[in-house]
């Protein structure tokens, strides 16, 4: 624990660095794209107080001055399998967006989908020694947090206190400064697998970068696509990406679960291809161009011409009705929706005030798809598009940018995590093997 500590602080201390310097790169590797944006920093202006997302964090205004994506190579659900092709394209993509930006970058923050997330819920109680709650406080209740025994080759990605108590007042989001004897806290610890961690730790440093920082692509989304009083209230971010679903549960402005599902965008495409029997290129123009979920009488007289590139003539002249595409693509897409209610179920989301869903990620521009959602995950589904950000280019402002934005939002604001306090050495947080349980229902 000691050594993860550290070297989250030392990423904490490379983001300082690079805002100290203005500038800083956001990359986002996902499985069918990998996305760049750099931003700038204007000084410690303080942000809107409507775009606030840390609670506890200093805030600065940045502006979007580069973006660039390119097709993902050497990455499946979400994880790297091939380091020297996922290199090139991350070179690819960080230099199309140094050109546009024409500044040299050193610090990257990085979001990455798979990596199979597990959340706990964890609490810890001391007593307050002064007066009031001080700095040194916050650090030892959360050392005070019995951290589960999750297991080796695990790697914490976040580990945020998401509610406060003093005495009997629960639901403090910052209780420095306040009087009281007895403080307890809340936090959410996700852990992934070590091993995609370093993989997308190395193939950065082998581009140059330092690395300043990583997220959970689930975690970048929902800071994007959920608007203030749903990530106050209550809501559940689905980030449908090519080769992962990414899912997370905000509620008073925390992530306080996250999970992903092993398919995506891709998985649909590759139905296509082999339904209609043409190669994953054609499948995917196909899947963009005349995709769809319910059918209507209209679609069995709608004839697609295949196409495709194969030399046979009479295999190239191929056509097929909408309805068709529309009965290969749908259970498919119905399959990753029962999966996410699955794990929805698992994590207790029913117990929450507000059950609204948020669907974005590229997968979620499928026509249809509401209607579909509404039906498997219960009745309050939108479909989300990331926050405006200044400086965004018009071309990276659809639902597939979400988790790119949010990351840069993540960059600009981050949330608070235990690395951030100072935790006293001897009360270095325990590892019990008490399992964590879900607690949504006892403490929301």
């Amino acid at each position: 624990m000691r050594e993860l500590y550290e070297s989250q602080r030392a990423m904490r201390n490379m983001r300082k660095v690079a805002m100290q310097r203005g500038v800083i790169a956001i990359l986002d590797v996902g499985t069918s794209k990998i996305a760049c944006l750099i931003l700038r920093f204007d000084g410690p202006e303080r942000f809107r107080e409507n775009d606030g997302v840390g609670s506890m964090a200093g805030q600065s205004a940045f502006r979007v001055i580069g973006a660039a994506t390119t097709r993902s190579r050497g990455v499946r659900f979400g994880e790297i399998d091939a380091m020297a092709e996922t290199e090139r394209a991350i070179r690819t993509a960080l230099q199309a967006a140094q050109k546009m930006a024409q500044v040299r970058v050193d610090h990257v923050i990085a979001s990455f989908s798979g990596a199979r997330p597990r959340s706990y819920g964890l609490d810890g109680a001391i007593d307050v020694t002064g007066a009031q709650v001080e700095e040194g406080d916050i650090g030892r209740v959360l050392a005070a947090c019995d951290v589960p025994d999750y297991g080796a080759g695990r790697h914490v990605l976040h580990a945020q206190p998401v509610n406060f108590a003093l005495d009997h007042r629960s639901g403090l989001a910052d209780p420095r400064g306040q009087i009281g004897n007895k403080l307890t806290c809340d936090m959410h610890l996700l852990t992934v697998e070590e091993m995609a961690v370093q993989n997308l730790i190395h193939a950065v440093k082998r581009c140059d970068l330092e690395i300043a920082g990583l997220a959970s692509s689930a975690y970048a989304s929902g800071i994007s696509s959920l608007v203030e009083d749903e990530q106050e209230l209550g809501a559940a971010c689905i980030d449908l990406g090519g080769g992962a679903t990414g899912l997370s549960i905000f509620m008073k402005k925390h992530m306080i679960y996250a999970d992903s599902v092993r398919l995506g965008g891709d998985h649909v495409t590759g139905d296509i291809s082999m339904g209609l029997q043409v190669s994953m290129s054609v499948a995917e123009r196909i899947k963009t161009f005349y995709g769809g979920l319910v059918a209507t009488g209209m679609d069995d007289r709608e004839q697609i011409e295949i196409g495709g590139d194969t030399g046979d003539w009479e295999h190239d002249r191929r056509q097929a009705s909408r309805a068709e595409l529309i009965g290969i693509m749908r259970p498919r897409v119905e399959e990753i929706l029962e999966e996410v209610r699955a794990r929805l179920d698992a994590a207790g989301f029913e117990h929450l005030p507000s059950q609204q869903i948020v669907l974005t990620g590229g997968g979620s521009q499928i026509p249809g798809l509401d209607a579909l959602a509404s039906r498997i995950l219960g009745q309050q589904v939108r479909l989300g598009r990331p926050l405006r950000v200044q400086g965004l280019p018009q071309a990276a402002t659809g639902a597939s940018f979400a988790s790119a934005v949010g990351l840069a939002l993540f960059a600009a604001n981050p949330q608070d995590e235990w690395w951030d306090f100072e935790i006293p050495a001897e009360r270095y947080p325990a590892r019990s093997f008490k399992r964590a349980v879900k607690w949504f229902k006892d403490n929301w």
